[in-house]
């Protein structure tokens, strides 16, 4: 659910959706959510110091301690 969660909030951020890629990465207490974006769409993923990449993260560990998992995010260029 994290995964798809992710995949649908950058896709409404960039300007490039069909590029976008997600992949989790299971591992025993933590799971890590890898996003690849297109170059020119880095930047509005990540936003302003960061603000926009702190929310999605925040979403996500909202949603993952719903379940009782923890959900690490990762914005890979």
């Amino acid at each position: 659910m994290q995964k798809e969660l992710v995949e649908f909030t950058a896709k409404s951020l960039v300007d490039h959706p069909e590029e976008v890629q997600v992949t989790e990465v299971e591992g025993e207490q933590t799971t890590v959510i890898e996003l690849r974006v297109a170059k020119e769409d880095l930047g509005k993923v990540i936003g302003k110091q960061g603000r926009t990449a702190r929310a999605i993260r925040t979403i996500l560990s909202a949603a993952a301690s719903k379940e009782k998992k923890r959900c690490v995010l990762e914005i890979l260029e």
